[in-house]
Order: structure tokens, then sequence, then C-alpha cells
């Protein structure tokens, strides 16, 4: 087993993609490489020598050295506020990994795939999805992304250009755009029954996002007859990536 060290990692660009979210783009020489779902350690240190170290999700395909996450501000924080709000091009950080080989996606599977995101929790499905676009496979995805209103979209404009074999459902939980014919609430059987895959396709389920929602989106696939050994979850707490 690859024994995993500190890597530093110097910010090359940087994107936007909510009020409270940003995607950083990190060159990492020496970078091994990942599969989609992966995950990765980032460790600040202040000139005193204190650190403080958080996990996040890789949001893209391996692209030779290149890492890129997308991190929300986590309210009183000690990591993310310096990466949503401080770090600047040029600026470095360490990075660790990659992490992880159970929630992850890779070209050579057959099986059709179910994503189900709650709010930053679509980070590593993300990177599934451009994984299966990159790879130019013709694998069915369906993507069901639970949030909490239309503002806190990560990558909007890329979800809404076409993508062949890609479909994709919004669940609100607060507050739905003009038009919705879903009102807003908690994600729901229903929601999984209509927007997911029936249970004999026996598709690979990947479901990530806080912890309750995790455990009740898992629930639902349950009770829709999907086979545990399908649904794979990721979960992150209040300080999680």
């Amino acid at each position: 087993m690859r024994r995993l060290t500190w890597l530093a990692a110097e910010l090359v660009a940087t994107t936007a993609e909510t009020a409270t979210a940003r995607t950083l783009r990190f060159r990492v020489p020496g970078w091994p490489g990942h599969v989609a779902g992966q995950h990765v350690d980032v460790r600040l240190t202040a000139d005193d020598g204190y650190s403080a170290q958080r996990s996040y999700s890789l949001a893209a395909p391996a692209e030779g050295d290149l890492v890129e996450l997308t991190v929300e501000n986590v309210l009183d924080g000690e990591v993310s506020p310096y990466l949503t709000e401080v770090i600047e091009v040029g600026d470095q950080v360490e990075i660790r990994g990659p992490v992880g080989g159970w929630f992850v996606w890779r070209p050579a599977s057959t099986a059709p795939v179910l994503l189900v995101g709650g709010g930053s929790g679509i980070v590593p499905l993300m990177a599934m999805i451009r994984t299966r676009r990159q790879a130019g496979s013709r694998v069915p995805f369906r993507l069901l992304y639970s949030l909490r209103d239309p503002a806190r979209r990560y990558y909007a404009g890329e979800l809404r250009r076409p993508d062949p074999g890609l479909d994709i459902a919004y669940l609100y939980t607060r507050a739905v755009p003009e038009g919705a014919s879903r009102a807003a609430g908690r994600i729901m059987l229903d929601d999984l029954a209509e927007g997911g895959w029936p249970a004999t396709f026996e598709p690979d389920c990947y479901v990530c996002g806080p912890t309750g929602f995790v455990e009740a989106a898992a629930d639902l696939l349950l009770a829709l007859g999907h086979a545990p050994e399908r649904i794979r979850t990721e979960r992150f707490g209040p300080t999680g990536g």
C-alpha cells in the first residue's frame, strides 16, 4: 500500500459556485492521480506552527498534477473560511491523498448509476459525472440533487448544458424556483421512485451529504428494494468536506 505523504499544493485558479462556496484548482507536483469519489486532506499551517486540517472531496477527474476541490464556508470553521475568502492564486497549502476506495466510480463499470446528493454532497458525485463524460461512457446516470434553494446550486452552468445519458432532478427543501412542480420539502420515497432507477435494474447508488440526509436517503432506497451492497454512502458533519 502506498504511504500517503503531504504534498505542496499551489492554487492556480478559483471559481465562485455560490455566495458561500468556491472551487479551487491546485497544482500538486508529484500527485499520483485519483478516482472519482475519493477525497483528500488539506492542511494549513500558521506562522507560529499551529496547523489545522480537514477532508474535502475531489470535484473533478485526475488531470496530471491538477487537483480540484469545491469548499463550502462553514460557520466558525478553521479551514473553510481561509479557502473560501482568503487564499489567492499563487498561495500554497498542503494536500495528502487520495483517500478512499469504496465510494468510487470507474468508467469500466456497466451498471446504471443513481447519484443522490444533499447540499455540498454533490461534489464527489460531480467528479463521477465529469469522469463519465471524459471517458465517453454510455452508462446512464441519474442525479437527484437536494438543496435548500436555487441560489445554492453548485456547478449550475455546467449542469444546465446537455449531457446525453445524464438525467437531473432538483429537490428543494426551503424555497423553489417559479413554476416548480414539486413543493419544497425533504427527500421522500416518491422522489427516489420517480427520479431514480427501479431496483430491478440493479443500479449502483451513491449517496453523499450530511449524516441525516444520507441515512434518510439510504433507508428510502432500501425500502424501494435496492440491494444494500449497491448503496454506497459518504457523509460529513459540521466540519467535514
